[in-house]
């Protein structure tokens, strides 16, 4: 998951934490022990969005923050070892619009952990968002399931505190030749309404566990603040959104450094 890593990281380790949305772009640093020691700043995702573009709004959003040696990046999409596979929120030329093939082809095995790391000329981890809300979070008992709730859903398996290899479970049949992904996102919410939206997240919620028998289950992103307790069931809390930043420290820790 990592492009490089020093033999050893500084007690006073700063990193520069990174939570890229479909909707926006978020970066602050967070000291050793996860707090957040910065303001965080904020941009709109801008659309269309190539890979070289994001790349470039990330550098200047975070060009006031100073110090830090290492940088977590939280990805929207399918990523493995800094690779990215898709992501389909950037795939699209306007929020919400159809997918674009030219756009996903640009993506498409983009090594944007490699791009990121010549930009920041330091050691950067790229995983995805929901991996590293996850890390924020779990306990580090039995099989955590992490969902998180926004453009569409992302989600991130833990056992026993390790994180294990991400799946888009996600992109799997709901209903009505509907992924959960779409099912249960933005654009599918506001064409239902919240009211008939949450009994969909109940549903898939039960489907998950149906598939993944959870022992803990943890509800984020942006969408998230629309749930009650009830709705994520007797497992399940609900996470705040400042996860996806303050797991930055935590996903260096769970790939092997401090």
């Amino acid at each position: 998951m990592t492009t490089s890593t020093p033999p050893a990281w500084p007690h006073d380790v700063l990193t520069l934490a990174i939570d890229i949305g479909g909707t926006g772009l978020k970066g602050a640093l967070v000291d050793a022990g996860g707090a957040m020691v910065s303001d965080k700043l904020k941009v709109a995702t801008p659309y269309p969005c190539p890979p070289e573009r994001l790349v470039s709004e990330i550098v200047q959003l975070c060009q006031p923050l100073e110090g830090y040696h290492r940088v977590s990046i939280g990805f929207p999409g399918l990523v493995r070892q800094g690779i990215v596979l898709e992501v389909p929120s950037l795939s699209r030329r306007v929020y919400g619009g159809p997918p674009d093939p030219e756009l996903a082809a640009q993506w498409s095995g983009f090594h944007l952990a490699d791009d990121f790391a010549h930009a920041f000329d330091l050691p950067v981890l790229v995983v995805n968002d929901a991996d590293m809300q996850g890390a924020a979070v779990v306990q580090g008992q039995g099989v955590e399931f992490v969902m998180t709730l926004g453009t569409g859903v992302g989600t991130a398996l833990f056992y026993d505190g390790h994180l294990l290899p991400h799946f888009e479970l996600s992109h799997g049949a709901f209903r009505k030749g509907m992924s959960t992904d779409i099912a249960l996102g933005e654009a599918r919410r506001q064409e239902i309404g919240t009211k008939h939206w949450i009994p969909d997240v109940r549903l898939a919620i039960e489907n998950f566990h149906n598939m993944l028998y959870f022992d803990h289950l943890y509800v984020g992103g942006g969408n998230a603040k629309r749930l009650e307790p009830a709705d994520v069931g007797p497992k399940g809390v609900i996470i705040p959104n400042t996860a996806g930043i303050l797991g930055g420290v935590r996903i260096w820790q769970m790939a092997g450094g401090l």
